[in-house]
């Protein structure tokens, strides 16, 4: 169903003056192992798979065929269990796993197998911090592992959904990839800062992750997904409202936007006398609305009951303690950490935080650039045109890409007017900076005779300025360096050129 562009919304701040706005979010985060949750099959969330070409990377189990048994991938065990530490849980000294019964074309078998009353990790709470440094609590009910389904391509229609589409095409390569589902308790007292507070709680849950090697935290490529689900209810009144469930919002700026769009889509319906449906929305970037999904089924409607193909994981005290003591420093205190030794100021390294681009610049210091260097890109040229784009920064460009642009500009194989120009072919995918260097022709001119040829033209076509030079008039040799940078296509260090210029007028 495409998005509805009749909803009508209410004004953020009335919506709050009438109601208040209950949150909830279920993560699901992609573990990077090397095979899949139940099976040998290659796991296309680990770095560097060819998910290329479909149904490639499965199994027997993935498929669903008879006689086909699963077996634990203890490398997803030992890295849920260092997720749930992280978020401040307990483990469970025994958890299991259950069949999860729901109509899934894109799994074989046709049930999902996850954990239902016997979670692995549970009770933890997460700390994330606001815009203006405010410390915000977030309460963690359960961290369960589960597996992935397949991927879904509807074909035929105009806008890749399955209404009007012709036929469907199901790739199994995605199924069976080990998932930990965290979900919150509810979050109670948000109030206006609710979408801030839910965008810095999918960027914490994502630097945690990150932080432990566990996944790549991709959103863009699903590798990190999340589930808002929103409800209102009335100043005063002690009964949660019906909640939506917005469904696979996969970039921090739409996290945000899509809270925002159901606390003012949920308030006109209630103000007008109307009643919220139970249902999952799909969020639309392109649009910045919601529409309906499905009805949202209770837990006693997908039939939960143990899975009896596999035993209970039962964790060993030993191990942990062994997780436990290998746990990375919490995401405040790393940031404490990276901002004393890239030497920000509070208000610097707020406006990283804000923008999101906080692993992406880590990531691009860690390749070779100069902390206020990689700063200076990511928040200036990088977030200008992902704001142009209404997309987040990080899905533009690489890190790795962004150290080689700093690289060329150090070098003064690049000025930054052209540096710009090599991001654009980029982030046009291009390819690397050096590729869109060579099939753009765009590096500087290091070449004196050529320089000195611009410049003696220049020179010779302007005679009252080279008089003027001549009298001590060093001002006046702009006129000539503005004419020699645009006969080399600015392709020349304006700098070298000015020496270049002060010395043949004197000549």
């Amino acid at each position: 169903m495409a998005a509805s562009s009749s909803d009508l919304l209410l004004s953020f701040e009335e919506a709050l003056e009438r109601f208040e706005p209950v949150l909830g979010f279920e993560v699901h985060v992609e573990l990077s192992t090397a095979t899949k949750m139940f099976s040998e099959a290659p796991n296309p969330a680990a770095p560097g798979a060819d998910v290329s070409v479909p149904n490639t990377l499965v199994a027997p189990v993935d498929m669903g065929l008879p006689g086909a048994l699963p077996t634990v991938n203890a490398q997803a065990v030992r890295y849920s269990i260092s997720l749930g530490l992280a978020l401040g849980c307990s483990i469970a000294p025994s958890s299991r796993f259950a069949r999860k019964n729901y109509f899934y074309p894109d799994l074989g078998k046709n049930y999902q197998i996850s954990q239902f009353d016997e979670p692995i990790a549970f009770e933890g709470s997460v700390e994330v911090e606001l815009e203006d440094g405010t410390a915000w609590t977030v309460p963690i009910e359960r961290a369960h592992m589960e597996e992935d389904a397949g991927k879904l391509t509807h074909v035929g229609g105009t806008t890749g959904r399955i209404q009007g589409a012709d036929h469907t095409l199901v790739d199994y390569n995605r199924a069976g990839v080990p998932l930990v589902e965290i979900v919150t308790k509810p979050i109670y007292g948000a109030e206006h800062r609710a979408p801030e507070i839910a965008k810095a709680y999918v960027a914490t849950i994502r630097d945690i992750v990150k932080s432990l090697g566990i996944s790549e935290a991709r959103m863009e490529r699903g590798n990190l997904r999340c589930d808002a689900n929103v409800s209102l209810r009335p100043r005063g009144q002690e009964k949660l409202g019906t909640r939506t469930e917005t469904k696979n919002v996969n970039s921090l700026r739409s996290v945000e936007r899509a809270v925002r769009y159901e606390i003012q889509r949920q308030a006109a319906i209630l103000k007008d006398g109307g009643a919220i449906i139970q249902e999952t929305r799909h969020w639309h970037e392109d649009t910045g609305t919601t529409s309906a999904g499905r009805p949202k089924s209770d837990a006693d409607d997908y039939r939960y009951f143990p899975e009896p193909d596999l035993l209970p994981v039962q964790p060993s005290l030993e191990l942990i303690e062994e997780l436990r003591a290998a746990l990375p420093e919490s995401p405040t205190v790393f940031r404490r950490r990276l901002q004393a030794d890239y030497g920000f100021t509070d208000a610097e390294f707020r406006d990283i935080l804000n923008a999101g681009v906080l692993a992406e610049l880590e990531e691009t210091v860690a390749k070779g650039a100069a902390p206020a260097q990689a700063r200076k890109w990511w928040l200036g040229e990088i977030l200008r045109i992902a704001n142009v784009r209404g997309v987040d920064a990080g899905t533009l460009v690489s890190p790795i890409h962004v150290s080689e642009l700093i690289a060329l500009v150090e070098n003064g194989d690049l000025t930054d007017r052209l540096a710009r120009q090599v991001l654009e072919g980029v982030i046009a995918g291009e390819g690397s900076p050096e590729a869109v260097i060579a099939a753009r022709g765009l590096k500087v001119v290091s070449d004196d005779s050529a320089l000195i040829a611009a410049i003696d033209t220049a020179l010779a076509s302007q005679p009252d300025v080279l008089q003027k030079i001549k009298d001590g008039k060093v001002q006046a040799a702009g006129a000539v360096i503005g004419a020699v940078m645009k006969a080399m296509r600015g392709q020349a260090d304006a700098a070298r050129v000015r020496e270049l210029v002060l010395e043949r007028a004197q000549s």
